[in-house]
Protein backbone atom coordinates (compact mmCIF):
# COMPACT_ATOMS: atom_id res chain seq x y z
CA UNK A 1 0.00 0.00 0.00
CA UNK A 2 1.22 3.47 -0.87
CA UNK A 3 0.39 6.56 1.16
CA UNK A 4 -0.44 8.49 -1.99
CA UNK A 5 -2.97 5.85 -3.03
CA UNK A 6 -4.41 5.03 0.38
CA UNK A 7 -6.56 6.38 3.18
CA UNK A 8 -4.36 6.71 6.30
CA UNK A 9 -5.59 9.77 8.25
CA UNK A 10 -2.81 10.06 10.85
CA UNK A 11 -3.25 12.69 13.56
CA UNK A 12 -0.35 13.84 15.67
CA UNK A 13 -2.61 15.54 18.21
CA UNK A 14 -4.30 13.43 20.90
CA UNK A 15 -8.07 13.61 20.28
CA UNK A 16 -10.01 15.08 23.19
CA UNK A 17 -12.47 12.15 23.17
CA UNK A 18 -9.73 9.54 23.70
CA UNK A 19 -10.19 7.75 27.03
CA UNK A 20 -7.08 5.55 27.31
CA UNK A 21 -3.78 4.85 25.57
CA UNK A 22 -5.17 2.34 23.08
CA UNK A 23 -8.06 4.65 22.20
CA UNK A 24 -5.70 7.60 21.74
CA UNK A 25 -3.34 5.67 19.50
CA UNK A 26 -6.06 4.00 17.44
CA UNK A 27 -7.53 7.42 16.66
CA UNK A 28 -4.17 9.10 16.07
CA UNK A 29 -2.98 6.28 13.80
CA UNK A 30 -6.15 6.37 11.74
CA UNK A 31 -7.20 2.84 12.70
CA UNK A 32 -10.76 3.68 13.71
CA UNK A 33 -13.29 6.49 13.47
CA UNK A 34 -16.08 6.99 15.98
CA UNK A 35 -19.46 7.21 14.24
CA UNK A 36 -21.71 7.37 17.33
CA UNK A 37 -21.39 6.60 21.02
CA UNK A 38 -20.04 3.06 21.20
CA UNK A 39 -20.01 2.65 17.41
CA UNK A 40 -16.73 2.65 15.46
CA UNK A 41 -15.77 2.31 11.81
CA UNK A 42 -12.63 0.29 11.19
CA UNK A 43 -10.50 2.16 8.67
CA UNK A 44 -8.15 0.31 6.28
CA UNK A 45 -5.06 0.29 8.50
CA UNK A 46 -6.99 -0.84 11.57
CA UNK A 47 -9.01 -3.38 9.63
CA UNK A 48 -5.83 -5.08 8.42
CA UNK A 49 -4.80 -5.64 12.04
CA UNK A 50 -8.36 -6.70 12.85
CA UNK A 51 -8.25 -9.32 10.09
CA UNK A 52 -4.86 -10.58 11.31
CA UNK A 53 -6.35 -11.21 14.75
CA UNK A 54 -9.31 -12.95 13.15
CA UNK A 55 -7.00 -15.18 11.13
CA UNK A 56 -5.08 -16.30 14.21
CA UNK A 57 -8.37 -17.10 15.93
CA UNK A 58 -9.66 -18.95 12.89
CA UNK A 59 -6.53 -21.07 12.56
CA UNK A 60 -6.60 -22.13 16.22
CA UNK A 61 -10.33 -22.89 16.15
CA UNK A 62 -9.92 -24.99 13.02
CA UNK A 63 -6.96 -26.76 14.60
CA UNK A 64 -9.16 -28.14 17.42
CA UNK A 65 -11.77 -29.35 14.95
CA UNK A 66 -14.27 -26.51 15.23
CA UNK A 67 -16.47 -25.82 12.19
CA UNK A 68 -17.08 -22.24 11.12
CA UNK A 69 -20.63 -20.89 10.77
CA UNK A 70 -21.98 -17.46 9.94
CA UNK A 71 -25.16 -16.84 11.90
CA UNK A 72 -27.59 -13.93 11.53
CA UNK A 73 -27.30 -10.96 13.86
CA UNK A 74 -31.10 -10.87 14.00
CA UNK A 75 -32.86 -13.59 15.94
CA UNK A 76 -36.44 -14.21 17.12
CA UNK A 77 -37.15 -12.87 20.60
CA UNK A 78 -39.17 -15.98 21.43
CA UNK A 79 -36.08 -18.19 21.70
CA UNK A 80 -34.54 -15.66 24.10
CA UNK A 81 -37.75 -15.64 26.12
CA UNK A 82 -37.61 -19.45 26.29
CA UNK A 83 -34.24 -19.28 28.09
CA UNK A 84 -35.20 -16.33 30.31
CA UNK A 85 -32.52 -14.10 28.89
CA UNK A 86 -34.80 -11.33 27.65
CA UNK A 87 -35.25 -10.48 31.33
CA UNK A 88 -31.65 -11.35 32.24
CA UNK A 89 -30.15 -8.99 29.64
CA UNK A 90 -32.79 -6.33 30.28
CA UNK A 91 -32.16 -3.07 28.46
CA UNK A 92 -28.81 -4.35 27.18
CA UNK A 93 -30.70 -6.39 24.57
CA UNK A 94 -31.56 -4.40 21.41
CA UNK A 95 -35.18 -4.90 20.30
CA UNK A 96 -36.35 -4.05 16.76
CA UNK A 97 -39.22 -1.60 17.26
CA UNK A 98 -40.60 -1.64 13.72
CA UNK A 99 -40.37 -5.45 13.51
CA UNK A 100 -41.64 -6.70 16.88
CA UNK A 101 -40.39 -10.12 17.83
CA UNK A 102 -36.83 -9.62 16.60
CA UNK A 103 -33.73 -8.79 18.63
CA UNK A 104 -30.11 -8.04 17.76
CA UNK A 105 -28.07 -10.87 19.23
CA UNK A 106 -25.48 -10.03 21.91
CA UNK A 107 -24.38 -13.68 21.73
CA UNK A 108 -25.70 -16.83 20.01
CA UNK A 109 -26.33 -19.65 22.50
CA UNK A 110 -30.04 -19.66 21.70
CA UNK A 111 -29.47 -19.74 17.95
CA UNK A 112 -26.97 -22.60 18.27
CA UNK A 113 -29.41 -24.63 20.38
CA UNK A 114 -32.14 -23.85 17.82
CA UNK A 115 -29.95 -25.19 14.98
CA UNK A 116 -28.82 -28.22 17.02
CA UNK A 117 -32.47 -29.10 17.70
CA UNK A 118 -33.05 -29.41 13.96
CA UNK A 119 -29.88 -31.25 12.98
CA UNK A 120 -28.45 -33.30 15.85
CA UNK A 121 -30.36 -36.57 16.35
CA UNK A 122 -27.99 -39.14 17.83
CA UNK A 123 -25.02 -39.50 20.16
CA UNK A 124 -23.15 -40.71 17.09
CA UNK A 125 -23.24 -37.11 15.77
CA UNK A 126 -21.56 -35.78 18.92
CA UNK A 127 -19.28 -34.14 19.89
CA UNK A 128 -19.51 -31.05 17.73
CA UNK A 129 -17.88 -27.62 18.07
CA UNK A 130 -19.31 -24.75 16.04
CA UNK A 131 -17.95 -21.21 15.87
CA UNK A 132 -18.31 -17.94 14.04
CA UNK A 133 -16.69 -14.51 13.89
CA UNK A 134 -19.64 -12.16 13.87
CA UNK A 135 -20.87 -8.68 14.76
CA UNK A 136 -22.63 -8.49 18.13
CA UNK A 137 -24.82 -5.78 19.61
CA UNK A 138 -25.25 -4.74 23.23
CA UNK A 139 -27.04 -1.62 24.34
CA UNK A 140 -24.36 -0.45 26.74
CA UNK A 141 -25.80 2.43 28.78
CA UNK A 142 -22.39 4.14 28.99
CA UNK A 143 -20.12 2.97 26.18
CA UNK A 144 -16.56 4.07 26.88
CA UNK A 145 -12.88 3.24 26.55
CA UNK A 146 -13.01 3.27 22.77
CA UNK A 147 -13.46 -0.15 21.22
CA UNK A 148 -13.14 -1.86 24.61
CA UNK A 149 -16.81 -1.26 25.43
CA UNK A 150 -18.91 -0.58 22.39
CA UNK A 151 -22.51 -1.11 21.37
CA UNK A 152 -21.40 -2.94 18.23
CA UNK A 153 -18.36 -5.22 18.28
CA UNK A 154 -16.86 -8.35 16.76
CA UNK A 155 -16.85 -11.60 18.70
CA UNK A 156 -15.53 -15.04 18.02
CA UNK A 157 -18.13 -17.21 19.71
CA UNK A 158 -17.77 -20.98 19.77
CA UNK A 159 -20.13 -23.61 21.14
CA UNK A 160 -19.43 -27.22 22.03
CA UNK A 161 -22.15 -29.88 21.88
CA UNK A 162 -21.55 -33.08 23.84
CA UNK A 163 -23.35 -36.21 24.96
CA UNK A 164 -21.82 -36.42 28.45
CA UNK A 165 -20.25 -34.28 31.18
CA UNK A 166 -16.94 -35.97 30.41
CA UNK A 167 -17.31 -34.90 26.79
CA UNK A 168 -17.92 -31.32 27.89
CA UNK A 169 -14.79 -31.47 30.05
CA UNK A 170 -12.75 -32.54 27.02
CA UNK A 171 -14.25 -29.86 24.76
CA UNK A 172 -13.71 -27.19 27.40
CA UNK A 173 -10.06 -28.22 27.81
CA UNK A 174 -9.49 -28.01 24.04
CA UNK A 175 -10.96 -24.51 23.93
CA UNK A 176 -8.92 -23.38 26.92
CA UNK A 177 -5.72 -24.52 25.20
CA UNK A 178 -6.79 -22.92 21.92
CA UNK A 179 -7.31 -19.63 23.79
CA UNK A 180 -3.85 -19.88 25.33
CA UNK A 181 -2.44 -20.41 21.83
CA UNK A 182 -4.39 -17.48 20.37
CA UNK A 183 -3.30 -14.95 22.97
CA UNK A 184 0.29 -16.18 22.93
CA UNK A 185 0.45 -15.86 19.15
CA UNK A 186 -1.07 -12.38 19.38
CA UNK A 187 1.73 -11.37 21.77
CA UNK A 188 -0.43 -10.67 24.81
CA UNK A 189 0.75 -10.97 28.40
CA UNK A 190 -2.41 -12.58 29.81
CA UNK A 191 -3.61 -14.57 32.79
CA UNK A 192 -6.66 -16.71 33.54
CA UNK A 193 -9.08 -16.10 36.39
CA UNK A 194 -12.03 -17.94 37.86
CA UNK A 195 -15.20 -16.01 37.12
CA UNK A 196 -18.93 -15.84 37.76
CA UNK A 197 -21.13 -17.08 34.93
CA UNK A 198 -23.77 -14.36 35.31
CA UNK A 199 -26.61 -14.36 32.80
CA UNK A 200 -24.86 -17.10 30.81
CA UNK A 201 -25.45 -19.71 33.51
CA UNK A 202 -23.56 -22.97 33.82
CA UNK A 203 -21.31 -24.74 36.30
CA UNK A 204 -17.90 -23.21 35.56
CA UNK A 205 -16.41 -20.25 33.77
CA UNK A 206 -12.99 -18.69 33.35
CA UNK A 207 -11.93 -15.32 32.02
CA UNK A 208 -8.75 -14.52 30.12
CA UNK A 209 -7.50 -11.16 31.31
CA UNK A 210 -4.86 -8.56 30.52
CA UNK A 211 -3.80 -6.39 33.44
CA UNK A 212 -4.24 -2.74 32.50
CA UNK A 213 -5.26 0.54 34.09
CA UNK A 214 -7.74 0.79 31.19
CA UNK A 215 -9.56 -2.32 32.40
CA UNK A 216 -13.11 -2.30 33.70
CA UNK A 217 -12.83 -5.48 35.77
CA UNK A 218 -11.31 -5.82 39.21
CA UNK A 219 -9.32 -9.00 39.78
CA UNK A 220 -7.73 -10.41 42.89
CA UNK A 221 -4.17 -11.54 42.16
CA UNK A 222 -1.62 -13.43 44.24
CA UNK A 223 1.87 -12.66 42.97
CA UNK A 224 3.31 -15.54 45.00
CA UNK A 225 1.38 -18.58 43.72
CA UNK A 226 -0.35 -17.13 40.66
CA UNK A 227 -3.92 -17.39 41.98
CA UNK A 228 -6.18 -14.96 40.17
CA UNK A 229 -9.94 -14.48 40.12
CA UNK A 230 -12.43 -11.84 39.16
CA UNK A 231 -13.63 -10.16 42.35
CA UNK A 232 -17.08 -11.45 41.41
CA UNK A 233 -15.78 -14.94 42.23
CA UNK A 234 -12.56 -14.43 44.24
CA UNK A 235 -12.04 -16.03 47.63
CA UNK A 236 -9.54 -15.52 50.44
CA UNK A 237 -8.57 -17.15 53.71
CA UNK A 238 -10.44 -14.56 55.77
CA UNK A 239 -11.34 -16.23 59.07
CA UNK A 240 -14.75 -16.85 60.58
CA UNK A 241 -15.62 -14.72 63.60
CA UNK A 242 -16.78 -15.67 67.09
CA UNK A 243 -17.20 -13.35 70.07
CA UNK A 244 -19.16 -15.71 72.33
CA UNK A 245 -18.43 -15.64 76.07
CA UNK A 246 -20.63 -18.65 76.85
CA UNK A 247 -22.38 -21.42 74.95
CA UNK A 248 -25.93 -20.48 75.99
CA UNK A 249 -26.24 -16.75 75.47
CA UNK A 250 -29.65 -15.05 75.30
CA UNK A 251 -30.28 -11.96 73.13
CA UNK A 252 -30.28 -8.61 74.92
CA UNK A 253 -31.96 -5.51 73.49
CA UNK A 254 -30.04 -2.24 73.77
CA UNK A 255 -30.88 1.36 72.91
CA UNK A 256 -28.77 2.72 70.03
CA UNK A 257 -30.09 6.17 69.12
CA UNK A 258 -29.47 7.46 65.57
CA UNK A 259 -27.12 4.58 64.71
CA UNK A 260 -27.23 3.87 60.97
CA UNK A 261 -23.92 2.25 60.02
CA UNK A 262 -21.68 -0.57 61.21
CA UNK A 263 -18.88 1.90 62.03
CA UNK A 264 -21.24 4.06 64.09
CA UNK A 265 -22.51 1.00 65.97
CA UNK A 266 -19.01 -0.32 66.65
CA UNK A 267 -17.84 3.07 67.92
CA UNK A 268 -20.94 3.55 70.09
CA UNK A 269 -20.61 0.12 71.74
CA UNK A 270 -16.79 0.13 71.71
CA UNK A 271 -16.60 -3.23 69.95
CA UNK A 272 -14.82 -4.40 66.76
CA UNK A 273 -16.77 -3.79 63.57
CA UNK A 274 -16.57 -7.52 62.85
CA UNK A 275 -18.70 -8.20 65.95
CA UNK A 276 -21.60 -6.46 64.21
CA UNK A 277 -23.70 -8.32 61.62
CA UNK A 278 -24.97 -6.21 58.74
CA UNK A 279 -28.43 -7.03 57.36
CA UNK A 280 -29.60 -6.53 53.78
CA UNK A 281 -33.05 -7.38 52.44
CA UNK A 282 -33.52 -8.45 48.82
CA UNK A 283 -36.72 -9.16 46.93
CA UNK A 284 -36.11 -12.45 45.13
CA UNK A 285 -38.73 -13.35 42.53
CA UNK A 286 -41.29 -11.43 44.61
CA UNK A 287 -40.33 -12.81 48.04
CA UNK A 288 -38.08 -11.13 50.65
CA UNK A 289 -34.77 -12.72 51.62
CA UNK A 290 -32.56 -11.52 54.48
CA UNK A 291 -28.81 -11.52 53.80
CA UNK A 292 -26.38 -11.24 56.73
CA UNK A 293 -22.78 -10.09 56.41
CA UNK A 294 -19.92 -9.70 58.88
CA UNK A 295 -19.01 -6.12 59.77
CA UNK A 296 -18.27 -3.94 56.75
CA UNK A 297 -18.03 -6.84 54.31
CA UNK A 298 -19.89 -5.97 51.11
CA UNK A 299 -22.44 -8.24 49.44
CA UNK A 300 -21.06 -9.51 46.15
CA UNK A 301 -24.22 -9.75 44.09
CA UNK A 302 -22.72 -12.18 41.57
CA UNK A 303 -21.99 -14.59 44.43
CA UNK A 304 -25.44 -13.90 45.83
CA UNK A 305 -26.93 -14.84 42.48
CA UNK A 306 -25.22 -18.23 42.69
CA UNK A 307 -26.43 -18.73 46.27
CA UNK A 308 -30.00 -17.81 45.36
CA UNK A 309 -30.02 -19.84 42.15
CA UNK A 310 -31.54 -16.93 40.23
CA UNK A 311 -30.55 -13.57 38.85
CA UNK A 312 -34.03 -12.15 39.41
CA UNK A 313 -33.57 -10.13 42.58
CA UNK A 314 -33.20 -6.53 43.75
CA UNK A 315 -32.58 -4.60 46.92
CA UNK A 316 -35.75 -3.87 48.89
CA UNK A 317 -37.04 -0.29 48.91
CA UNK A 318 -37.34 1.76 52.11
CA UNK A 319 -41.09 1.14 52.13
CA UNK A 320 -40.56 -2.61 51.73
CA UNK A 321 -37.98 -2.64 54.55
CA UNK A 322 -40.53 -1.15 56.94
CA UNK A 323 -43.20 -3.59 55.73
CA UNK A 324 -41.02 -6.73 55.98
CA UNK A 325 -39.00 -5.90 59.14
CA UNK A 326 -40.73 -3.11 61.02
CA UNK A 327 -37.62 -0.93 60.91
CA UNK A 328 -35.58 1.33 58.71
CA UNK A 329 -32.14 0.50 57.29
CA UNK A 330 -29.60 0.46 60.12
CA UNK A 331 -31.89 -1.24 62.62
CA UNK A 332 -32.62 -4.48 60.73
CA UNK A 333 -31.64 -7.92 62.01
CA UNK A 334 -32.53 -11.61 61.89
CA UNK A 335 -34.87 -11.77 64.93
CA UNK A 336 -38.45 -10.45 65.34
CA UNK A 337 -39.06 -9.87 61.63
CA UNK A 338 -42.59 -8.82 60.71
CA UNK A 339 -42.52 -11.11 57.65
CA UNK A 340 -41.19 -14.65 57.68
CA UNK A 341 -38.36 -14.82 55.20
CA UNK A 342 -35.45 -16.97 54.14
CA UNK A 343 -32.17 -16.09 55.88
CA UNK A 344 -28.79 -16.49 54.12
CA UNK A 345 -25.54 -15.62 55.89
CA UNK A 346 -21.97 -15.27 54.74
CA UNK A 347 -19.72 -18.16 55.75
CA UNK A 348 -17.71 -15.91 58.07
CA UNK A 349 -20.77 -15.92 60.36
CA UNK A 350 -21.24 -19.68 60.51
CA UNK A 351 -21.31 -20.66 64.20
CA UNK A 352 -20.51 -17.09 65.29
CA UNK A 353 -21.59 -16.10 68.80
CA UNK A 354 -21.62 -12.87 70.75
CA UNK A 355 -22.75 -10.97 67.66
CA UNK A 356 -24.72 -7.72 67.45
CA UNK A 357 -27.39 -6.88 64.89
CA UNK A 358 -30.52 -4.78 64.45
CA UNK A 359 -33.62 -5.50 66.59
CA UNK A 360 -36.07 -4.68 63.75
CA UNK A 361 -37.11 -1.68 65.84
CA UNK A 362 -35.73 1.74 65.05
CA UNK A 363 -32.90 2.84 67.40
CA UNK A 364 -32.51 -0.60 68.94
CA UNK A 365 -30.08 -3.47 68.46
CA UNK A 366 -29.72 -6.97 69.86
CA UNK A 367 -26.57 -8.28 71.53
CA UNK A 368 -25.40 -11.87 72.15
CA UNK A 369 -26.71 -13.34 68.91
CA UNK A 370 -25.55 -16.84 68.07
CA UNK A 371 -25.71 -17.94 64.43
CA UNK A 372 -27.04 -21.47 64.30
CA UNK A 373 -28.26 -21.02 67.88
CA UNK A 374 -30.73 -18.27 68.76
CA UNK A 375 -30.47 -17.07 65.15
CA UNK A 376 -31.81 -19.55 62.59
CA UNK A 377 -29.95 -19.47 59.30
CA UNK A 378 -31.32 -21.32 56.25
CA UNK A 379 -28.04 -21.38 54.34
CA UNK A 380 -24.45 -20.20 54.51
CA UNK A 381 -22.56 -19.19 51.38
CA UNK A 382 -19.53 -17.20 50.27
CA UNK A 383 -21.20 -13.84 49.67
CA UNK A 384 -18.46 -11.27 50.25
CA UNK A 385 -16.10 -9.38 48.00
CA UNK A 386 -12.44 -9.91 48.84
CA UNK A 387 -10.29 -6.91 49.75
CA UNK A 388 -6.67 -6.07 49.03
CA UNK A 389 -4.23 -7.50 51.55
CA UNK A 390 -6.39 -10.48 52.53
CA UNK A 391 -4.58 -13.86 52.53
CA UNK A 392 -4.64 -15.85 49.29
CA UNK A 393 -6.99 -18.82 49.40
CA UNK A 394 -4.19 -21.08 48.15
CA UNK A 395 -0.95 -19.93 49.79
CA UNK A 396 -1.88 -17.24 52.32
CA UNK A 397 0.17 -14.47 50.71
CA UNK A 398 -1.45 -11.02 50.51
CA UNK A 399 -3.79 -10.50 47.58
CA UNK A 400 -3.71 -7.37 45.51
CA UNK A 401 -6.64 -5.95 43.55
CA UNK A 402 -5.79 -4.95 39.99
CA UNK A 403 -7.64 -3.53 37.02
CA UNK A 404 -7.84 -5.80 33.99
CA UNK A 405 -9.35 -6.08 30.53
CA UNK A 406 -11.39 -9.19 29.79
CA UNK A 407 -10.28 -10.56 26.41
CA UNK A 408 -12.09 -13.88 26.49
CA UNK A 409 -14.54 -15.93 28.55
CA UNK A 410 -15.27 -19.65 28.48
CA UNK A 411 -18.27 -21.37 30.08
CA UNK A 412 -19.51 -24.84 30.88
CA UNK A 413 -23.17 -24.22 30.14
CA UNK A 414 -24.59 -27.67 30.77
CA UNK A 415 -28.17 -28.16 29.56
CA UNK A 416 -29.71 -24.74 30.28
CA UNK A 417 -30.19 -23.87 26.62
CA UNK A 418 -30.86 -27.34 25.24
CA UNK A 419 -33.51 -27.95 27.92
CA UNK A 420 -35.23 -24.64 27.19
CA UNK A 421 -35.19 -25.05 23.40
CA UNK A 422 -35.61 -28.83 23.11
CA UNK A 423 -32.17 -29.62 21.66
CA UNK A 424 -32.04 -33.34 22.42
CA UNK A 425 -30.37 -36.51 21.14
CA UNK A 426 -30.85 -40.26 21.46
CA UNK A 427 -28.17 -42.04 23.49
CA UNK A 428 -26.82 -45.56 22.88
CA UNK A 429 -29.83 -47.04 24.70
CA UNK A 430 -32.34 -45.04 22.70
CA UNK A 431 -33.13 -42.66 25.57
CA UNK A 432 -33.69 -39.00 24.75
CA UNK A 433 -31.33 -36.61 26.53
CA UNK A 434 -30.50 -32.90 26.35
CA UNK A 435 -27.31 -31.87 24.54
CA UNK A 436 -24.63 -30.67 26.96
CA UNK A 437 -23.24 -27.32 25.83
CA UNK A 438 -20.22 -25.11 26.35
CA UNK A 439 -19.75 -21.51 25.21
CA UNK A 440 -16.47 -19.74 24.40
CA UNK A 441 -16.15 -16.06 23.47
CA UNK A 442 -13.32 -13.77 22.35
CA UNK A 443 -13.59 -10.04 21.73
CA UNK A 444 -11.59 -9.32 18.58
CA UNK A 445 -11.38 -5.57 19.17
CA UNK A 446 -10.29 -6.24 22.75
CA UNK A 447 -7.30 -8.23 21.49
CA UNK A 448 -6.10 -5.24 19.49
CA UNK A 449 -6.79 -2.64 22.17
CA UNK A 450 -5.15 -4.81 24.84
CA UNK A 451 -2.13 -5.39 22.63
CA UNK A 452 -1.70 -1.64 22.13
CA UNK A 453 -2.13 -1.02 25.88
CA UNK A 454 0.83 -3.36 26.45
CA UNK A 455 2.95 -2.36 23.43
CA UNK A 456 3.45 1.38 23.03
CA UNK A 457 5.86 4.16 23.85
CA UNK A 458 5.78 7.94 23.76
CA UNK A 459 6.02 7.82 19.95
CA UNK A 460 3.16 5.43 19.21
CA UNK A 461 2.27 1.78 18.66
CA UNK A 462 4.85 -1.03 18.59
CA UNK A 463 3.40 -3.84 16.47
CA UNK A 464 4.62 -7.42 16.37
CA UNK A 465 4.63 -9.50 13.20
CA UNK A 466 1.43 -11.37 14.09
CA UNK A 467 -0.90 -8.37 14.27
CA UNK A 468 0.92 -5.64 12.34
CA UNK A 469 -1.05 -4.18 9.43
CA UNK A 470 2.22 -4.33 7.45
CA UNK A 471 5.54 -5.96 8.28
CA UNK A 472 7.61 -3.22 6.62
CA UNK A 473 7.20 0.50 6.08
CA UNK A 474 9.44 2.14 3.46
CA UNK A 475 10.16 5.81 4.06
CA UNK A 476 11.08 7.68 0.88
CA UNK A 477 12.49 10.80 2.52
CA UNK A 478 12.65 13.01 -0.55
CA UNK A 479 10.35 12.04 -3.40
CA UNK A 480 11.73 14.85 -5.60
CA UNK A 481 14.99 12.87 -5.78
CA UNK A 482 15.05 10.43 -8.70
CA UNK A 483 17.41 8.14 -6.76
CA UNK A 484 15.16 8.05 -3.69
CA UNK A 485 11.99 7.62 -5.73
CA UNK A 486 13.23 4.79 -7.95
CA UNK A 487 14.96 2.91 -5.11
CA UNK A 488 11.91 3.11 -2.86
CA UNK A 489 9.62 1.91 -5.67
CA UNK A 490 11.96 -0.97 -6.55
CA UNK A 491 12.10 -2.14 -2.94
CA UNK A 492 8.32 -1.80 -2.72
CA UNK A 493 7.85 -3.95 -5.82
CA UNK A 494 10.40 -6.53 -4.61
CA UNK A 495 8.62 -6.93 -1.28
CA UNK A 496 5.28 -7.28 -3.04
CA UNK A 497 6.68 -9.90 -5.39
CA UNK A 498 7.89 -11.90 -2.38
CA UNK A 499 4.58 -11.67 -0.47
CA UNK A 500 5.93 -9.34 2.19
CA UNK A 501 3.27 -6.88 3.30
CA UNK A 502 4.69 -3.41 2.81
CA UNK A 503 3.57 0.19 3.25
CA UNK A 504 5.34 2.91 1.26
CA UNK A 505 5.36 6.50 2.50
CA UNK A 506 5.71 8.22 -0.86
CA UNK A 507 4.08 11.52 0.11
CA UNK A 508 5.81 14.17 -2.03
CA UNK A 509 5.34 17.28 0.08
CA UNK A 510 5.99 15.97 3.59
CA UNK A 511 9.22 16.52 5.51
CA UNK A 512 11.48 13.70 6.66
CA UNK A 513 10.71 14.57 10.29
CA UNK A 514 6.98 14.14 9.76
CA UNK A 515 7.55 10.81 8.01
CA UNK A 516 9.73 9.57 10.86
CA UNK A 517 7.11 10.59 13.44
CA UNK A 518 4.25 9.03 11.50
CA UNK A 519 6.19 5.79 10.99
CA UNK A 520 6.80 5.49 14.73
CA UNK A 521 3.15 6.32 15.43
CA UNK A 522 1.91 3.62 13.04
CA UNK A 523 4.46 1.23 14.52
CA UNK A 524 5.23 -1.30 11.77
CA UNK A 525 7.89 -3.75 12.99
CA UNK A 526 10.50 -2.75 10.39
CA UNK A 527 11.24 0.59 8.73
CA UNK A 528 13.36 0.88 5.57
CA UNK A 529 14.67 4.45 5.33
CA UNK A 530 15.62 5.64 1.84
CA UNK A 531 17.65 8.82 2.12
CA UNK A 532 20.02 10.32 -0.44
CA UNK A 533 23.10 10.19 1.79
CA UNK A 534 22.98 6.39 2.23
CA UNK A 535 21.68 5.71 -1.27
CA UNK A 536 24.66 7.42 -2.87
CA UNK A 537 26.79 4.75 -1.19
CA UNK A 538 24.44 1.96 -2.31
CA UNK A 539 22.87 1.56 1.12
CA UNK A 540 19.59 2.03 2.98
CA UNK A 541 18.91 2.11 6.70
CA UNK A 542 16.77 -0.51 8.45
CA UNK A 543 15.18 0.46 11.78
CA UNK A 544 13.64 -2.05 14.19
CA UNK A 545 10.67 -0.25 15.73
CA UNK A 546 10.61 -2.11 19.05
CA UNK A 547 14.26 -1.59 19.97
CA UNK A 548 15.10 1.49 17.91
CA UNK A 549 18.14 -0.32 16.54
CA UNK A 550 19.33 0.99 13.15
CA UNK A 551 21.30 -1.10 10.63
CA UNK A 552 22.88 0.19 7.40
CA UNK A 553 22.48 -2.41 4.65
CA UNK A 554 23.43 -2.64 0.98
CA UNK A 555 20.32 -2.19 -1.12
CA UNK A 556 20.75 -5.62 -2.67
CA UNK A 557 20.75 -7.29 0.77
CA UNK A 558 17.58 -5.68 2.16
CA UNK A 559 15.08 -8.24 0.93
CA UNK A 560 17.17 -11.19 2.13
CA UNK A 561 17.77 -9.54 5.52
CA UNK A 562 14.03 -8.91 6.04
CA UNK A 563 13.18 -12.46 5.07
CA UNK A 564 15.71 -13.85 7.56
CA UNK A 565 15.04 -11.46 10.44
CA UNK A 566 12.22 -13.52 11.88
CA UNK A 567 12.83 -12.20 15.40
CA UNK A 568 13.27 -8.54 14.53
CA UNK A 569 9.69 -7.63 15.38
Amino acid sequence: MRFTESFIPTQREIPVEAENISHQLMLRAGMVQQIAAGVYAWLPLGYRAHRNAQQIIREEMNDVGAQEFHLPALSPAEIWEATGRVAAFGDTLFHIKNRPGLVLAPTHEEVIAFIARAHVRSYKELPQTWYQIQTKFRNEPRPKSGVLRGRQFTMKDAYSLDASPEGLDASYAKQEQAYRNIYTRCGLNFFIVGAASGAMGGSKSQEFMVESVAGEDNVAVCDNCGYAANVEAAQSQTQRVNFATSANESPEEIFTPNIKTIDQLAQYLKVPAEQCAKSRVYVVEGAPVLVLMCGNDEVNEMKLQSALGTGTFRAATDEELAKFTGADAGSIGPLHLKTTMRVIADRRLEGAGGMISGANKNDFHLMRLVFGGNVKVDAYADLRSVAAGEPCVNCGSPLRIARAIEIGHIFKLGTKYSDALGARFLDADGAEKPIIMGSYGIGVERILASYIEQNNDEKGIIWNRALAPFLVEILALNMSSELVRTTAMKLYDDFHANDIEVLLDDRPDVSAGVKFNDADLLGMPLQIICGEKNLKNGNVELKIRRTGERIVLPIDNVLTHVQKSTTAA
